[in-house]
C-alpha cells in the first residue's frame, strides 16, 4: 500500500553530513554560532538531504483545497463559496500566496481534493475524493478509506513535484471552516482542551468563538477519535485538504526533501503526519507562529520552533513562502561564505575573545 510504503521509507537525519556541516560553519569568517538559527537550519538541512553543503534550487508550494460540513454549525464568518471562488486568485497571482509566492520564486500547485462544488479552473489539479466532508459535530468527517485516499493524493502529488526537480516543498491550504477541524485534530492528538486550541479563525466574534469551542468539544465526544491512530483522527474530525497535506509531508520526507509548514491548518496536518510516522518531524521546518490561538501549543507538541513572528493567520502558504528565502539563506551561508583559511584571514582565537 502506498501509505505504508511511504511511512516505511522515512528515515532519521544523517549524522555524518550534519557533523561536516557544523565543522564547515565553525570554520567560516565569523564568530562561531553568530548566524544563530540560520546555522542550525543549515545543519538540519545537511541531515535531511545527506549533503553536508545542501543546496536549494527549484521550490514548490502545494495548496490543498477542500470544504467542510461543519460550517453548517455557524463556525465561520465567511460563506463556504469563498473556497472555490478564491482558487482563481491563487493561480492569477493576485491572492496573498500569489504575491508572496512570486517573491519567493516558488511554483504554486493547487489541488482540489475536496471542494464542495466542481472546480474547473485551468491549472487546478483535479483529485477530488469527495465533495466536502461531513459535519463533524454530527458524525465523522469521512470514512477511513476516504481519509486514506486523500493522504495518498498528497503523496502522489508531491512525488510528481519532486520528480520535476523540487528541492524544497511548502504547504498551503484553502477551505472555509477549516480552523474548526484543525482545532479538533490538535485537541485529539495533543491532549489539549478545546478552548486551548480553538481560535477566532476568520475574525469571528465572541459568540461565534464560544460556538466553535462547543462544536469542537461535541465533535470529539461524538466521534471519539483514537489519538494512537492518526488516520482515525483524520477520518473522524479532520478535513480532506488536511489529509492531502499530511500526504505531502510524508511523501516529501520519504524522499528526504525538506517541508516548510505554514500556519494553523498545515500544522494540524503535521501533527497527523507525526502521529503516523514520528520520524517525519525530522523533515519539517516551521515557517512562522500564527496569530491563531493554539498554534504555539501545536508547534511545541511537534518540537518545532518557528522562524518568523509576524502575527499572520491568512494561511494559503503565505508563511511558507516568506520563510523559503531563509531556507535558501542557510544554504548560501554554508556554500558561499569563505572559511578563514580560504580567505587568508587569521582564525579567531575564540577563547581570547571571550575573556
Amino acid at each position: 500500500m502506498l501509505l505504508e510504503n511511504t511511512i516505511g521509507a522515512i528515515g532519521e537525519l544523517f549524522p555524518e553530513p550534519m557533523a561536516a556541516a557544523q565543522s564547515r560553519l565553525d570554520s567560516l569568517i565569523k564568530p562561531p554560532g553568530s548566524l544563530g538559527r540560520l546555522e542550525e537550519l543549515a545543519v538540519r538541512l545537511a541531515g535531511m538531504t545527506g549533503n553536508p553543503r545542501p543546496v536549494i534550487n527549484d521550490r514548490v508550494i502545494i495548496i490543498m483545497a477542500g470544504d467542510h460540513g461543519v460550517v453548517a454549525e455557524g463556525v465561520s464568518a465567511a460563506p463556504q463559496e469563498i473556497t472555490h471562488q478564491q482558487i482563481p486568485a491563487f493561480l492569477q497571482g493576485v491572492a496573498g500566496i500569489g504575491v508572496l509566492g512570486k517573491l519567493a520564486g516558488t511554483r504554486l500547485v493547487v489541488v482540489d481534493v475536496g471542494v464542495a462544488v466542481p472546480v474547473d479552473y485551468p491549472g487546478v489539479l483535479q483529485r477530488k475524493v469527495r465533495a466536502g466532508t461531513g459535519n463533524i459535530a454530527r458524525g465523522p468527517a469521512m470514512t477511513r478509506e476516504e481519509a486514506l485516499q486523500a493522504v495518498e493524493v498528497g503523496i502522489q502529488v508531491v512525488r510528481g513535484e519532486i520528480d520535476r526537480g523540487a528541492t524544497l516543498v511548502g504547504l498551503g491550504d484553502m477551505g472555509i471552516g477549516n480552523t474548526t477541524p484543525s482545532s479538533a485534530i490538535a485537541a485529539a492528538l495533543g491532549g489539549f482542551a478545546p478552548e486551548e486550541v480553538t481560535g477566532r479563525g476568520t475574525l469571528v466574534n465572541d459568540e461565534v468563538l464560544r460556538r466553535k469551542v462547543a462544536v469542537v468539544t461535541r465533535a470529539l465526544e461524538v466521534n471519539r477519535p483514537d489519538p494512537a491512530d492518526g488516520l482515525d483522527v483524520l477520518a473522524k474530525v479532520g478535513g480532506l485538504e488536511i489529509a492531502g497535506l499530511t500526504g505531502v509531508i510524508l511523501g516529501a520526507a520519504a524522499r528526504r526533501v525538506p517541508v516548510v509548514i505554514d500556519g494553523f491548518i498545515t500544522t494540524a496536518a503535521a501533527m497527523v503526519a507525526a502521529a503516523l510516522q514520528p520520524r517525519s518531524r525530522n523533515f519539517m521546518i516551521a515557517s512562522h507562529l500564527s496569530g491563531e490561538q493554539g498554534h504555539r501549543l501545536m508547534l511545541e507538541h511537534l518540537g518545532l520552533v518557528p522562524m518568523l513572528h509576524l502575527n499572520m493567520r491568512l494561511g494559503e502558504g503565505t508563511g511558507a513562502a516568506l520563510a523559503m528565502p531563509l531556507v535558501e539563506a542557510a544554504c548560501r551561508v554554508i556554500n558561499e561564505m569563505a572559511s578563514f583559511s580560504e580567505a587568508g584571514i587569521a582564525d579567531l582565537e575564540t577563547d581570547k575573545l571571550l575573556r
